[in-house]
Parts: structure tokens; C-alpha cells; sequence
């Protein structure tokens, strides 16, 4: 049922002061859960969930994906998520905070420019293959060994190894390939404007014009790269990032459909309810009504 807002904080002390790093198994995890299944959640902090040996289902903002060994995960802040497995999973976990990136240098944009972490409901694992896996297990061992060694610039190496992950990670994800190879720079960068104005402004600008205005460019020009980079149409990236918004409030809040709408931009609370039918393929109280706990051996 929808209620008060459930999110997840890092609370883990380091030398006596508060940390924003950790490194977990997914045994240790589904140890503490005591075999119980968690409730769909947020965290206010990245997530890298790598299963080894565990089979069952990561529902990331009302997509489900299937758990596969070597298919890694990666969640940005605020995203819905619940991973559900079976009995004993293996793999790692790594959780991280912006602070974490910031006391190590590694700014802020160098995440953000990565294809891995998306705050969007299409977040894919990234398959990974024998020779990859190898290569990524020696900078996670590191990383996990960094962690629990707690020396005085252990949090550092560990920051270390962690941008050395992401870096591989990143050079084999073609999750939104750009496929003008003559304007890759120009469409990487038009995309990534696009997508941090639908971010922030989903909730006001409905309409491909009001992006095309803010990036001075023409709609029929931002809609053709848009198509050409993501495969949708620039109209149907803004509408997409209001729904998943409505569902994650329908989902975090007890505000009416009315206010949700109101929220998002609608004034006539009708057109909200036919856009979101139109949309999510049912009305907002059929989405709510259909949300129930999955079953499952842990939660992440």
C-alpha cells in the first residue's frame, strides 16, 4: 500500500567518523535480511549489485530484469528498486555517496557522463564476459580489501580502484550508442542536455519545444538526434520521466491522484488521468492497487 516514503541511508563509521563507502557479499546481505524480502525502496546513494551465483529478479522503477551471474547492476540515487533472490546468492555489493566521490577527486560529472548509472526506467544490467570479469574481479578484490583493511588512506585506494571499475564498465556498456559517428560529440553532448533538462524540469515542461527552446536548437533537429541516440522520440523520453515520477509518488506518498497531477504540471486533473492511461496502459488507482510485495531470500 502506499505510505511514508521508505529510503535507505549509509551509516557506517569509519576510524570513529561517519563513512560513504561500502563494500558488501550478497551473502552478508541476505544473512542480516534473515531470509526475508524487502519492500520496493530508495537509497540516497549509488548501488553496483554484481550476482556470482544467484538467480531471481531486480525490479528497478517497474521494470523487472532477471538475476544472472555476471549481468552487473548499476542504481542511481532515488531510483525505486527490489532485488528479490533466491535461497544463498554470491557476488558483491558496492554502495557509495557523492560525498565519497567528492572527498576522493572524482567529480561529480564523471558519473553522471558514464552510461551506467541512469535515473531512468530502462536500466539494463551490463552483461559482462570471462576476460572482462577477470579484470573487474582483481580492481573489486582490491576495492573489498581496501575497505576492510581501514588504514589510513584505505578509503582512498579504495576510490582508486572503484573509478578503475567504472572506467572498464563503461568502456563495454553500448547502452544508448550514439549512431552518427561524424557528430558523436555533438549528439553525446546535445543528449546528455536533453536528458539533465527532462530531469529537472519534467514536472513543468511537457512539450519537446520547451527543450528545443533551452538548447537552441529546433525541435524536428533535437527529435532527430534524440531518435537517432535512444532509439524513442524526444516526446516520448519527457513523457516516460513523468510517469515513472507519478509512479514513484503513487508509490512513496498517500497524495491523491489530483495532487500528483498538480505536481507534475496538469491543471485539469481529466488530462492527467487520460495521460497516464494513455501512457501506462491503466489508470493511476489500477497502478496502485496492483502494487503488492514480491516474495523472495533477500533485499538490497
Amino acid at each position: 500500500m502506499p505510505g511514508r516514503e521508505k529510503i535507505y541511508t549509509l551509516e557506517l563509521k569509519y576510524n570513529g567518523l561517519p563513512a560513504h563507502f561500502v563494500f558488501k557479499s550478497m551473502e552478508e546481505i541476505d544473512e542480516a535480511a534473515g531470509g526475508i524480502s524487502d519492500d520496493p525502496h530508495r537509497h540516497n546513494y549509488y548501488t553496483v549489485i554484481w550476482p556470482f551465483g544467484a538467480t531471481g529478479k531486480h525490479i528497478i522503477d517497474f521494470r523487472e530484469y532477471p538475476i544472472a551471474r555476471d549481468n552487473i547492476f548499476f542504481v542511481s540515487p532515488w531510483q525505486v528498486h527490489q532485488v528479490i533472490t533466491d535461497a544463498r546468492p554470491t557476488g558483491y555489493v558496492i554502495l557509495f555517496t557523492s560525498e565519497f566521490l567528492n572527498k576522493n577527486s572524482i567529480r561529480q560529472d564523471f558519473v553522471s557522463n558514464l552510461k551506467l548509472f541512469r535515473d531512468s526506467d530502462d536500466t539494463p544490467p551490463l552483461p559482462v564476459n570471462a576476460e572482462m570479469a577477470s579484470k573487474l574481479k582483481h580492481f573489486a578484490d582490491n576495492m573489498k580489501a581496501a575497505f576492510q583493511e581501514q588504514s589510513e588512506m584505505s578509503l582512498e585506494t579504495a576510490g582508486a580502484y572503484l573509478k578503475l571499475f567504472l572506467i572498464e564498465c563503461n568502456g563495454h556498456c553500448s547502452i544508448n550508442p550514439v549512431s552518427n559517428p561524424q557528430n558523436a560529440e555533438v549528439s553525446r553532448n546535445l543528449v546528455k542536455k536533453f536528458r539533465d533538462l527532462v530531469e529537472k524540469n519534467h514536472f513543468r515542461w511537457h512539450q519537446v519545444q520547451n527543450y528545443a527552446e533551452a538548447l537552441h536548437v529546433t525541435p524536428n533537429y533535437l527529435n532527430e538526434v534524440i531518435k537517432g541516440a535512444m532509439n524513442i522520440p524526444a516526446k516520448e523520453v519527457i513523457q516516460s520521466r513523468i510517469i515513472l515520477e507519478a509512479k514513484r509518488m503513487a508509490l512513496f506518498t498517500v497524495k491523491t491522484n489530483k495532487e500528483i497531477g498538480f505536481e507534475l504540471g496538469f491543471d485539469d486533473p481529466a488530462h492527467f488521468s487520460k495521460f497516464f492511461r494513455n501512457n501506462a496502459s491503466l489508470s493511476l488507482l489500477e497502478f496502485r492497487e496492483s502494487i503488492v510485495s514480491g516474495s523472495g531470500k533477500t533485499a538490497l
